[in-house]
């Protein structure tokens, strides 16, 4: 079985940073990518601003593991297809992500990948499912009424998973 979890993590975590709190952002306090909501909940109670700067790097690896890439059965998915899935879910949220993919592949979009999902996407090429994926992506990030200021770092973030996808699928195609 691949494991394409950490590689995908480091990625992800190069795109999200370190500590945010941008007064036009929705999600509040975020930091590597974790808001203030998601923290808490993981650790069953509130959390102080302090807390959320020095947050654990291995609190943020379960996290990302069980509410990220296990939702979007990364395991499961063609390497590339995994990473693209998985970055839109931290960005976008798994449910949005996960129904991207059923659009692409055709089947009932639920926003649950499951084993009909898995199906039919290892029964189509993972390059056109990147592609297809980034096109979706790209056309939601453009009808946020945030993308003003959020665009250009949305867009250049999609662009960089799309090449990073797509090498990574096409390794996996020549081994």
């Amino acid at each position: 079985m691949k494991d394409n979890f950490h590689k995908s993590l480091d990625i992800v975590l190069e795109h999200e940073g370190g500590y945010v709190d941008h007064p036009k952002d929705p999600g509040g306090r975020t930091n590597m990518g974790i808001t203030q909501k998601v923290y808490e909940k993981y650790l069953g109670r509130d959390v102080t601003e302090e807390e959320m700067k020095n947050m654990s790097i291995n609190d943020v690896r379960v996290i990302y593991r069980e509410n990220y890439w296990d939702k979007v059965q990364g395991d499961s998915l063609p390497m590339g297809v995994d990473f693209s899935t998985f970055d839109w879910a931290v960005n976008s949220g798994v449910s949005r992500s996960s129904k991207a993919i059923q659009r692409i592949v055709k089947v009932t979009e639920d926003g649950v990948i499951g084993p009909i999902t898995i199906k039919k996407i290892l029964e189509h090429d993972p390059n056109d499912i990147i592609m297809s994926f980034a096109d979706i992506r790209e056309n939601f990030y453009k009808s946020l009424s945030t993308f003003d200021t959020f665009g250009k770092g949305w867009l250049n973030r999609n662009n960089k998973t799309r090449q990073i996808s797509l090498t990574m699928a096409n390794i996996e195609n020549i081994l």
